[in-house]
């Protein structure tokens, strides 16, 4: 079996159905009255979005993330937003796991991640984001992310390299990857210039040498928010963690060693 068809194959068995029958939307019918109950009349809308909506998902993955967009008129604080519907999710049976920007619940055995943000005003898609882990907030705008990775069309490469940090359990934040992807794969890097129409595994390879030699010293900014400095959301030492899984990667004797 070639190297191609190894990939191949992996991908095909984490296919995700995105399509408008996928039995995973169901899962938003489900929570929603949930959701609504909890945000009043201040709730805008929920959408998927994440790897789901990008086309970067895996099976194995969290299957859906819904975007909760609650209206500029919202009282709440964004913490006390992420705070109160944490113990709403709770209150109704769930158990959320506090993550980053997101909680996860498991609804009718899928993984969900739930993304809750405050409409900045009614003239823009922009939206404001709690993130725990700095204890902070964040501008951001969620269409503009997906729009931005699904233009770039890097799908096959990115899923691979999730799939690979899933099973090293590194911490690699998903759109922090995905940018990464882009950046390894981008026509300035000259240094690729000659496999950019070449095979599925070569162009990993690339992905993985640029995780190696450039990942700790890379600056990655949000597309939708100049001032929002993605790349800050690791350590050096989770910068560092990843490089050296890269380069362990490098080493292999076989795919089958380096994903599975």
């Amino acid at each position: 079996m070639t190297a191609d068809a190894y990939l191949r194959g992996i991908l095909q068995r984490e296919a995700v159905d995105t399509g408008i029958f996928s039995p995973v939307r169901g899962v938003q019918g489900v929570i929603e009255p949930v959701i609504r109950a909890w945000a009043n009349a201040y709730l805008g809308s929920i959408t998927p979005s994440g790897s789901f909506a990008k086309g970067t998902a895996n099976k194995s993955g969290t299957d859906i993330d819904l975007f909760i967009s609650l209206l500029p008129t919202t009282k709440e604080t964004l913490k006390e937003i992420y705070d109160k519907l944490s113990t709403r999710l709770t209150e109704v049976g769930y158990r959320p796991k506090p993550q980053n920007v997101s909680l996860g619940i498991k609804v009718n055995g899928y993984s969900v991640d739930l993304v809750p943000g405050k409409q900045q005003t009614i003239l823009t898609l922009d939206h404001s984001l709690w993130r725990r882990k700095a204890s902070t907030w964040t501008k951001t705008n969620v269409l503009t992310h997906i729009a931005h990775v699904r233009q770039h069309g890097h799908f096959d490469e990115t899923r691979i390299i999730k799939l690979w940090r899933d099973q090293q359990g590194l911490d690699f934040p998903s759109f922090y990857l995905e940018l990464v992807v882009i950046a390894a794969l981008s026509l300035s890097n000259l240094t690729l210039l000659t496999n950019l129409g070449g095979t599925l595994s070569s162009r990993v390879v690339s992905v993985f040498t640029y995780l190696r030699d450039k990942l700790p010293g890379a600056r990655m900014i949000d597309p939708a928010n100049g001032s929002n400095v993605i790349s800050e959301e690791l350590t050096v030492a989770g910068k560092n963690a990843i490089k050296s899984a890269a380069a362990r990667v490098l080493q292999a004797n076989t795919w089958a060693q380096v994903v599975r």
